[in-house]
């Protein structure tokens, strides 16, 4: 099963995929070739998962290359599955060389051609093979799927969010209809290194069941890393780049915690319990730890309307619920406009008026842009509380 120690290894090396080819080789070799081009693998295989298959269990031969050093490997692929281990059999029909810094690049660099250093082969029988019940022919044909999911993996396709939800069955599609809107704001990040949280895993408390919409993050950001939040222990769904925690989402104190180890974040997704007072204390803690230009994204605001989870259908305003709270935060927008009025304090949103740039509604979906909002106000010599049409006079009728 995965570690923190794993995903940790993930994360550095997206960022040596960054460096220079001198850089990325010194860094591969202080972390150890082995370990590395091991993980690079397995992340390979799990990518490889989205491609067509051979129906039976397809090895193929894998060679990486640093320098002199050279490490050979035998990645599985076929019947569902995707298995890495060490050493490369040379009966093996299907066969992939590679660069190791190059290897690297494919894998998690930035998008670009990374295939200069790759050599694909496929070994042919030593005889014609023209029937499909020929055992020689089988292989061969599986031999060329296998390499085909290999390359089509390393190549990192941009599949739509809507197939990867059906794909893992997240209900961000179907159960809800929440991947369009999130394509549209996510798409610009999907080629960065993001740090990704989503509160409520799913499964509810089997510790092997949930993840569906993690593992959906995970492949829609091939660079990013992706963190699960839930009350129930959840370690049977870890994987490289995929890390469950446990947590409740209402203890602001364990959350501010929670940021400073794991953050700062670049997404947070609150698709926990729904009950108004959580989201609003998760939004208070989590907020702050979002880098500039990140979003935070609250799902479900039906729950505002549906008094038995805190909400409140009478007072659409009230800013105990979310939807209350959310429009504050539009009026905060505008901070710059409002002039205080007596004693009144400060509005439920004036904490965050200076770092909201934008709020985007949908149905039962709110997506909150973090950014400097600073942007002046209208001029002062404007008269606040004069009827503008005063200022005008009609023009006087002439015989």
């Amino acid at each position: 099963m995965p570690t923190d120690a794993t995903t940790a290894l993930e994360t550095t090396l997206i960022r040596l995929s960054e460096r220079s080819d001198a850089d990325i080789a010194a860094g591969l070799a202080e972390l150890g070739v082995a370990r590395c081009a091991e993980a690079l693998l397995r992340e390979t295989a799990d990518r490889a998962r989205l491609f067509p298959e051979p129906a039976a269990k397809t090895p193929v031969a894998v060679r990486l290359r640093l320098g002199e050093e050279q490490s050979a490997y035998t990645i599985t692929l076929g019947g569902g599955t995707g298995e890495v281990a060490q050493g490369a059999d040379e009966a093996v029909r299907a066969r992939l060389t590679q660069d190791l810094v190059e290897f690297l690049r494919a894998v998690y660099g930035t998008p670009g051609r990374h295939d200069a250093t790759r050599e694909l082969l496929v070994t042919e029988p030593d005889r014609p093979v023209l029937d499909p019940a020929d055992p020689d022919h089988a292989e061969r044909a599986a031999a060329v799927t296998a390499l085909y999911q290999l390359v089509g993996a390393l190549s990192r396709p941009h599949r739509s969010l809507n197939e990867l939800a059906v794909r893992f069955r997240s209900d961000k599609w179907g159960g809800h209809w929440y991947t369009p809107h999130y394509d549209r704001y996510f798409a610009p990040l999907r080629d960065q290194a993001v740090n990704l949280l989503e509160i409520g895993i799913g499964g509810y408390d089997d510790p092997d069941q949930g993840g569906a919409s993690l593992r959906m993050w995970k492949h829609y950001f091939p660079r990013g890393t992706v963190h699960g939040l839930d009350v129930h222990e959840k370690r049977g769904i870890a994987e490289p780049r995929l890390e469950p925690l446990l947590g409740d989402q209402s203890d602001a104190s364990y959350l501010a915690a929670l940021a400073l180890e794991k953050g700062p974040f670049d997404i947070v997704i609150d698709d926990g319990s729904h009950l108004n007072d959580h989201v609003l204390t998760s939004f208070r803690a989590l907020f702050p730890h979002v880098r500039p230009g990140g979003l935070y994204v609250i799902e479900d605001t039906q729950t505002a309307y549906w008094p038995g989870w805190g909400g409140n259908e009478r007072d659409l305003n009230d800013p105990a619920t979310s939807m209350g709270f959310v429009k504050a935060l539009v009026d905060g927008l505008n901070h710059q406009e409002r002039t205080p009025v007596g004693d009144a304090g400060p509005s439920p949103a004036a904490h965050w008026e200076r770092s909201i740039g934008a709020v985007h509604v949908h149905h039962n979906l709110v997506v909150v842009e973090k950014s400097v909002n600073t942007e002046q106000g209208a001029p002062s010599w404007v008269p606040r509380d004069v009827d503008p049409r005063s200022w005008y006079t009609a023009p006087e009728r002439g015989e």
